[in-house]
């Protein structure tokens, strides 16, 4: 009878203990599963915006073809069975059209030049972009005689024209000049255009700090569940790229700087554009 006893009081602690461990995993278990269902819903997102774009390009690459061939009479009644969609496509083929003129443009160095004082100087005209959107137009007048020097310009008083200069040896070589000044001016408005649409896309986050150049932002983020507040730092060292060098978290929350979730937070910054990765990790439930 004792013996019996004996495992019936063994048998309700197990039991006890199997219970005690269920309780403890149960809210990791929900922790988990939160996390998953809204990698899944970002994922799912993802791959309809691919379907579309996917769609989209198929459309547009079979008007390219037929625009490029000054398109045939039967080829034009067939885009008319939908006015609005073929028109909104017309315009799009035609603007992918000119956009590769202009890639191409460039890329055969063609920067615009404009002769100046009965042709002992030139005016460069250097345009910039981000992500196909055409922005600030940078000019600067060069004498050519009686020696070849800088006379004026518009370039930013925070990209160092002469050292470029200096460093790329204008004089005997004026492409590699053009190109590399071309490079810190398309980096500044790229980093400069970053900051506006992190302004225009999410409020919640708060631009604490940045300066005129553009190579340092400092933000503050505010984690959901915690209410914690956490400043992160950008620091663009490299004046030549539109992605920082540099990635710091601060927070009262020492151990959540180190924590996986936002180590891959901060690989996430420097890989990609501020703008779309605050993007991702709203979506992930990592800031507000």
């Amino acid at each position: 009878m004792e013996g019996a006893s004996a495992k019936g009081v063994l048998s309700q602690l197990s039991l006890l203990e199997v219970q005690a461990r269920s309780r403890k995993t149960q809210p990791q278990q929900q922790s988990r599963a939160r996390e998953l269902k809204a990698k899944r819903e970002a994922l799912t997102i993802q791959r309809d915006q691919l379907k579309a774009q996917i769609e989209t390009h198929k459309s547009l690459q079979k008007l390219r073809a037929s625009m490029d061939k000054q398109c045939t009479h039967e080829e034009e009644e067939e885009m008319e069975e939908d006015s609005e969609n073929s028109q909104l496509l017309r315009l799009m083929a035609r603007h992918t059209q000119l956009k590769d003129l202009l890639h191409a443009h460039h890329i055969i160095g063609g920067y615009n030049v404009i002769k100046t004082r009965q042709g002992k100087g030139v005016c460069v005209s250097l345009a910039t972009a981000y992500e196909g959107v055409y922005l600030e137009t940078y000019n600067l007048e060069i004498e050519l005689k009686p020696r070849l020097r800088i006379s004026r310009h518009n370039i930013p008083p925070f990209i160092p024209l002469n050292s470029l200069a200096e460093q790329s040896n204008m004089k005997s070589d004026m492409r590699t000049f053009l190109d590399t000044l071309s490079q810190h001016l398309n980096a500044f408005v790229g980093r400069k255009q970053q900051l506006k649409l992190v302004k225009e896309l999410h409020k919640s986050v708060e631009v604490m700090e940045s300066n005129v150049l553009c190579s340092l932002l400092v933000m503050m983020f505010t984690v959901p569940r915690e209410k914690t507040a956490v400043l992160c730092t950008l620091d663009y060292t490299d004046h030549t790229k539109c992605l920082p060098t540099r990635v710091h978290f601060e927070c009262e929350d020492k151990e959540l700087s180190d924590s996986p979730v936002w180590k891959r937070n901060c690989s996430l910054l420097t890989q990609t554009p501020v703008h779309k990765a605050l993007i991702t990790m709203r979506k992930m439930g990592n800031i507000v």
